[in-house]
C-alpha cells in the first residue's frame, strides 16, 4: 500500500528525456518510477494527456514574512513552485537589533509583507524557527541577508566597517550559516549593502563559503555601470572562493541595449575561466522596487527619520530633484533610465493616497500640475516612504535574449503589493507555456530542467528536483497545450491556466479546484558542515 499513485503521465525526470509511466509515492517520497505500475494506493490520479515534472524552483522569492499571513502562498503555489529561495537581495528579518526594529519593519512591510505585529525574534536561528511555526505549504530556503547583517553591526552607518565590526559581520554570517542558510544575498544598489566596498563583501562572502554556501547578489548596477557590477562580482567570487549567482540579470534602460552583447561575452569568459556562475531571471521587461530606491545613496543615510528630514529641507529636495534626472546620480538612475512614462506605482501602503495607485509618476504629476520629479518627493512623505514602483525598463527582445544563455534559471522576484506584478502569479508558467512553448526560446525539455533540476542543483538541494526512488515528492501536472500566465499589468492577480495538480512533500497542495490548504513544506535548511 502506498499513499499515493499517479499514472499514465508523461514523466520529465528533471533533465533528462520523457518517458510515459507511473509514479508511487510514500510518506512524501517517490518509492517507485515506471511503467505500469500497480501498488495498492490510497489514492490513484490519472494524468493520462498530462505532463509531470519535478516541483518548481524559485531562485529569488520574497516569501520572508507572507506566511505569517497567508501561509498557503497562494500565487506562488498555483505556479507549480514547490520551493523559493527567501531573503534575496541582502534584505531580511534577522539578524535585527532593538534600535533598528522600527526602521526594519518599515523597510521590509512591503516588499516582503507585515508578518507578525510583533517581531519575537532577533537572531536568524529565531526568525527561522517562528518561520517554521507557520507550516508554509511551499519549502522556504534562507539566505543570510547581507544589508541586515550590516544594519544590525553598524546601525545603518555610511561608512567601512572596522576591524572588530568586521569580524561582528563575519560572525552573524557564520551564524546563519550554522543555523541552515544556504549562502548569503547582497542587495549592493540598497542601503546599507550599497555603502559596502568590494573587500568588505569578500570577507563576508568568505564565510559563505566555507560551509559551501552560494552569493546571491543584486548587483552594484543594472544599466550604465552594468558590466562593471558584473566584473565586480566576478573578482569576489574568485576572491572568495564562493559561487556566484546573479540576480534578475537584465539591461535596465532601453538606451543600454547595446550592453547585452559585451554581458554575454564576459559571463561566457567568467564560466571559460572557471568561475562558477549562474543567474536567475524573470521573463519581463519591467520590475519592482521601492519608490525610495529612485534617490541617491546619499539620501538614505541615516534610516528613514533622517530620509525623512531631507525631503521636508527645501535646499535638499532641490539636490534631490536634480539628481533625479542624473545617470550617474545613483548606482541604478531608474528615473534618468525608466522616464515618468515608465514607472507606475502599484502600492502606496494602508495611509498612502488611493487615487494613484495604477499611474505612471507622469500622471499623476499632469493631475496635481507638478513636475514629475516633485511627484516622487511628494509621495514619499505622503506613504511614509512606502510606496512601490513597476519599472518598464527593458525591450521584450533583450528579456528574450538573456533567456536564452544556459546558465539562466527562473526567479520571480515577486513581491506580495495592493497591486502586484503579474509575475506574482506568472512567472512560472509565462517562461514554460510562453517564452518556451509558444515562441521556442528554448526546449520544453530545457525548460522543465531549468526550473527545477539545475534550480535545485545549483542551491544543493539534493533531495529533490528529480522524480527519481528516495527523492521528495515535490512535482508538479501541467497541460503543454494549455499552460500559460494570464496575469497582465492591467489584471495582475490571474492565475495561470493549464497547471492541473502540484504535490508537495507527497500531499497534494493543488487540485484542478485550487489549493486543498494542506501545508507540508517549511523551512529547509542547509546542514552540512564548514568545510
Amino acid at each position: 500500500m502506498v499513499d499515493l499513485l499517479l499514472r499514465n503521465a508523461t514523466i520529465y525526470p528533471g533533465d533528462a528525456e520523457p518517458r510515459t509511466g507511473d509514479v508511487a509515492i510514500d510518506n512524501g517520497v517517490i518509492i517507485a518510477v515506471g511503467a505500469g505500475l500497480q501498488p495498492e494506493a490510497a489514492r490513484s490520479i490519472d494524468l493520462r494527456g498530462l505532463s509531470l515534472a519535478p516541483g518548481f524552483v524559485d531562485m529569488h522569492a520574497h516569501s520572508a514574512l507572507r506566511s505569517f499571513d497567508d501561509p498557503i502562498l497562494k500565487p506562488k503555489l498555483l505556479q507549480g513552485f514547490t520551493t523559493e529561495l527567501i531573503n534575496p537581495d541582502g534584505m531580511g528579518p534577522a539578524p535585527v537589533t532593538d534600535e533598528r526594529l522600527s526602521d526594519r519593519m518599515t523597510q521590509l512591510a512591503l516588499s516582503e509583507g507585515p508578518g507578525p505585529r510583533v517581531w519575537p525574534w532577533r537572531s536568524i536561528g529565531e526568525y527561522l524557527d517562528g518561520l517554521e511555526r507557520t507550516r508554509p505549504a511551499i519549502s522556504l530556503c534562507p539566505f543570510v541577508p547581507h544589508g541586515a547583517v550590516r544594519d544590525a553591526v553598524l546601525g545603518g552607518a555610511h561608512r567601512a566597517p572596522s576591524s572588530g565590526e568586521l569580524r561582528a559581520m563575519r560572525h552573524e554570517v557564520a551564524r546563519g550559516m550554522e543555523v541552515g542558510a544556504w549562502g548569503i544575498s547582497f542587495g549592493l544598489v540598497y542601503t546599507p549593502g550599497a555603502y559596502a566596498d568590494r573587500e568588505e563583501v569578500v570577507a563576508v562572502s568568505e564565510e559563505a563559503a566555507r560551509f559551501g554556501g552560494l552569493i546571491s547578489v543584486h548587483m552594484r548596477g543594472e544599466s550604465h555601470n552594468l558590466l562593471d557590477a558584473v566584473a565586480e562580482m566576478i573578482d569576489v567570487s574568485r576572491r572568495s572562493g564562493a559561487p556566484l549567482h546573479l540576480s534578475h540579470l537584465k539591461v535596465l534602460g532601453r538606451r543600454n541595449a547595446w550592453k547585452l552583447e559585451p554581458l554575454i561575452e564576459m559571463i561566457d569568459g567568467a564560466l571559460a575561466d572557471g568561475i562558477d556562475v549562474t543567474f536567475d531571471q524573470y521573463p519581463y521587461g519591467a520590475g519592482v522596487t521601492l519608490l525610495s530606491a529612485l534617490l541617491p545613496p546619499w539620501a538614505h543615510d541615516g534610516g528613514v527619520a533622517r530620509m525623512t528630514g531631507r525631503l521636508r529641507d527645501r535646499s535638499t529636495v532641490n539636490r534631490l530633484l536634480n539628481a533625479l534626472g542624473d545617470p550617474e546620480a545613483g548606482p541604478e538612475s531608474f528615473y534618468y533610465q525608466c522616464g515618468p512614462e515608465g514607472i507606475v506605482v502599484i502600492d502606496c501602503g494602508p495611509d498612502g493616497p488611493a487615487d494613484v495607485t495604477g499611474r505612471t509618476l507622469a500622471e499623476i504629476a499632469s493631475a496635481r500640475n507638478v513636475e514629475p520629479e516633485q511627484v516622487v518627493v511628494d509621495l514619499l512623505l505622503e506613504t511614509g516612504m512606502s510606496a512601490l514602483v513597476i519599472l518598464h525598463y527593458a525591450d521584450e527582445s533583450v528579456v528574450k535574449a538573456i533567456a536564452r544563455h544556459p546558465a539562466m534559471l527562473v526567479g520571480s522576484d515577486a513581491v506580495f503589493a495592493a497591486t502586484p506584478h503579474p509575475r506574482l502569479w506568472g512567472t512560472a508558467p509565462r517562461f514554460l507555456g510562453r517564452y518556451t512553448i509558444r515562441d521556442g526560446i528554448v526546449s520544453v525539455l530545457e525548460a522543465i530542467a531549468r526550473l527545477s533540476y539545475r534550480a535545485a542543483q545549483r542551491v544543493g538541494l539534493n533531495d529533490r528536483g528529480e522524480i527519481a526512488p528516495g527523492l521528495r515528492a515535490d512535482l508538479v501536472a501541467f497541460d503543454l497545450d494549455r499552460v500559460i500566465d494570464r496575469a497582465t499589468y492591467d489584471q495582475p492577480e490571474r492565475s495561470p491556466a493549464g497547471i492541473n495538480w502540484v504535490i508537495v512533500g507527497g500531499a497534494l497542495a493543488v487540485d484542478p479546484n485550487g489549493p486543498t490548504g494542506v501545508r507540508c513544506g517549511g523551512v529547509t535548511r542547509r546542514t552540512e558542515p564548514a568545510l
